[in-house]
């Protein structure tokens, strides 16, 4: 069997839901490789991965099988951290979707198969945990497949069938070569007969999976008309081309735990996946110039996978070399590379050289994000992928007013290491808002704060930004006296406060005549009654108010600016009680997505949010899901994505932003003010 590539190294991603056993395949594939004589020493390390017993960051790994040369990036599962995984991405040659074998979990697949088939990224499917499917209860593998196929637009081809002893899953059969493996746990499998009793379901399973490849080769439809059998090579070469076109996705069976169909994924991976020469052509880099009839190896160019941050290293940048060589000292987006490191889970190794193929880390390059293009002598975003929209945010401050410049210094870090962070200063709350995908992303953050940069911080649910405005119309008159020694303060202002409609703000109206107050005081006493606004009766700042100046005196000696101002911003202070205030709540417009076997459901959760439903249609793009419209109070909005989530196997999402303010009345409204008041 031909191999598809040249001897540069290749890079395999393992993506796939939480708990699938990403990370456990990552060992497994080692183990296999050699690299590790036991499980264990490379993965999850850090301290907010052990304390919660879950991958919370991108694992990179080297290995060589049978010469090939291999990277792998194991990412984590959890839907909160889905931005390493589309990240990583940007480097693969392939990537492994690792799976539960079970049905119920078969939709929580979909997000990823479709960003996949988006971007046009061969992958395959790696059914793990086998040794689970045990029992009479236990899923039938061609069911399984079946409902694995609703989450996937290309054609799932199955590679193997299972063989079962007492019920057990306890070898497999390659439906190319038709050999017969039984496994062995922790050790090589045994080449073994195809049992009896699976001889019509290997046949029936081959006949499908050509049939498949039929579908995208004329010539190879013709021979099956024919009842022609094609060679093994030639059914190798087909699936070779067709998964490097992303026009198929070829399903393996195993478990990683206990070592089982793990050769067989690596040399199917080694035989099957296309070199990097594909992936720097959907990148859109075009192969190297020639000068002279030789390749010009100065046009390195490479795509930047993930930042990060060290102590003894400073910032390193985890990129695919796409084209060409790099050294130690070339320039690359228009900067010296400081250093280059090869990456073993969370050890660096200096490096003197890397060539195309390669995931390397390139030291101390200022301005290089995450998913950005390196070239000589500039750099550009990759058209990838945005970051994803934020949907959850905490309220945070230092627990330590000293340690604000710390803070200011660590965000910037972890921003940088993590797209999908976001940092907002809030000037209607005056909060600093962190903002991710949720809850456990945002502790994850705080953690690193704390563990990585020794900077606690102080974190809770944001508030809602509350305005309150008037009903009625009121006049009031205010007078600033004050006697100090020298020049006093005096200031007398009348005015009228009246209600202006929902949303077209604040007006200032001077009706001042015959030198009432002098004019170069007018503009103060308008600042004064802004400043007045910004703290209404009710605590909040006040909206959709006009204000008219009709009279007021002056002393010839004692008035000012500031006593003008003072008058204002007391008029306005005063007057606001006799107006009626009430208190209004930000309503955000919302679209939710989810498929719509939950739509009903999420119907319900909205209304139960006081929310207004608008409609929903099918969401564009997306086969069998819906789009939800709604308006929604933002305070129901803070931890709507944890609920969304739950009712939705994890895939339920949103997004929102701000609509208009609406009036809010009754026990919420007093229990409003009443926290608002005792915080004050």
């Amino acid at each position: 069997m031909t191999k598809p590539q040249n001897g540069a190294a290749r890079c395999a991603v393992l993506v796939g839901p939480y708990g699938s056993g990403k990370t456990s395949l990552l060992e497994a594939l080692l183990f296999a490789a050699g690299v590790t004589d036991r499980k264990g020493l490379v993965g999850d390390t850090s301290a907010e991965a052990k304390s919660r017993h879950m991958s919370v960051e991108p694992n990179i790994a080297q290995a060589t099988y049978l010469e090939d040369a291999w990277s792998f990036i194991d990412c984590p599962g959890s839907v909160e951290l889905a931005q390493d995984a589309q990240d990583a991405l940007i480097a693969a040659d392939i990537a492994v979707v690792v799976a539960e074998p079970n049905s119920a979990k078969a939709l929580a697949l979909m997000p990823l198969l479709k960003f996949l088939d988006d971007r046009q990224i061969p992958h395959l499917l790696f059914v793990n945990k086998m040794d689970k499917l045990t029992g009479a209860g236990g899923e039938r593998v061609r069911d399984l497949l079946a409902n694995f196929q609703i989450a996937s637009s290309r054609p799932l081809v199955l590679r193997q069938v299972p063989m079962r002893e007492d019920g057990a899953v306890s070898g497999a059969v390659d439906l190319v070569s038709e050999r017969a493996w039984h496994y062995n746990p922790h050790a090589p499998s045994d080449l073994v007969e195809i049992p009896e009793d699976l001889r019509d379901r290997e046949l029936e399973a081959r006949q499908s999976l050509l049939e498949t490849l039929a579908d995208f080769d004329d010539g190879l439809l013709e021979q099956l008309l024919e009842d022609r059998v094609p060679a093994n090579d030639e059914v190798y070469r087909h699936l070779r081309t067709n998964l490097a076109a992303d026009r198929i996705v070829p399903v393996f069976l195993g478990s990683a735990e206990q070592d089982n169909g793990i050769r067989r994924l690596l040399k199917a991976l080694r035989h099957e996946t296309p070199g990097p020469a594909v992936a720097s052509g959907r990148l859109g880099v075009a192969p190297k110039a020639e000068r002279n009839g030789k390749e010009d190896g100065s046009e390195a160019c490479a795509a930047v996978a993930r930042t990060l941050n060290l102590a003894h290293a400073g910032k390193v940048s985890v990129a695919r070399v796409l084209r060409g060589r790099l050294k130690e000292g070339d320039r690359l987006a228009g900067q010296r590379v400081a250093a280059l490191f090869r990456l073993q889970g969370t050890h660096l190794e200096k490096a003197s050289e890397a060539k195309a193929g390669d995931l390397i880390g390139l030291g101390k390059l200022d301005g290089i994000r995450t998913g950005d293009l390196l070239c000589p002598d500039s750099s550009a975003a990759a058209d990838w992928v945005e970051p994803l929209t934020p949907v959850y945010a905490l309220s945070i401050q230092p627990r330590n007013r000293s340690d604000e410049v710390k803070l200011s210094a660590a965000l910037s870090k972890l921003l940088e290491e993590d797209r999908a962070l976001s940092l907002e200063m809030d000037r209607d709350t005056g909060e600093a808002k962190l903002w991710g995908q949720g809850e456990v992303h945002l502790r994850i953050a705080l953690d690193k704060l704390s563990g990585r940069f020794n900077v606690d911080v102080e974190a809770d649910l944001p508030r809602p930004a509350y305005k309150e405005t008037i009903r009625r119309a009121a006049d009031h008159h205010a007078r600033h006296k004050r006697q100090t020694g020298g020049h006093g303060q005096f200031a007398d202002v009348r005015l009228s406060i009246a209600p202006r409609p929902r949303g077209s703000g604040f007006a200032f109206h001077d009706k001042i005549v015959g030198g009432a107050i002098p004019k170069q005081f007018i503009p103060a006493v308008e600042a004064g009654i802004l400043e007045g606004l910004q703290h209404g009766p009710l605590g909040f700042p006040v909206v959709d108010v006009a204000v008219t100046l009709n009279d007021g005196q002056f002393h010839s000696v004692d008035s000012s600016e500031m006593a003008f101002k003072t008058a204002g911003r007391m008029a306005m202070q005063d007057g606001l009680s006799d107006c009626q205030p009430m208190l209004l709540e930000p309503i955000h417009r919302v679209a939710v997505s989810v498929p719509n076997a939950h739509t009903s459901r999420i119907h319900g959760l909205l209304s139960s949010r006081r929310g207004q439903i608008l409609g929903f249609n099918a969401k564009p793009g997306w086969d069998g899901w819906d789009e939800v419209q709604a308006y929604l109070p933002a305070s129901e909005l803070r931890d709507l994505i944890v609920e969304l989530r739950s009712a939705t196997q994890g895939i339920g999402n949103f997004v929102g932003s701000f609509d208009h303010l609406s009036e809010l009345t009754g026990r919420l409204a007093d229990r409003v003010v009443q926290e608002r008041q005792a915080a004050q």
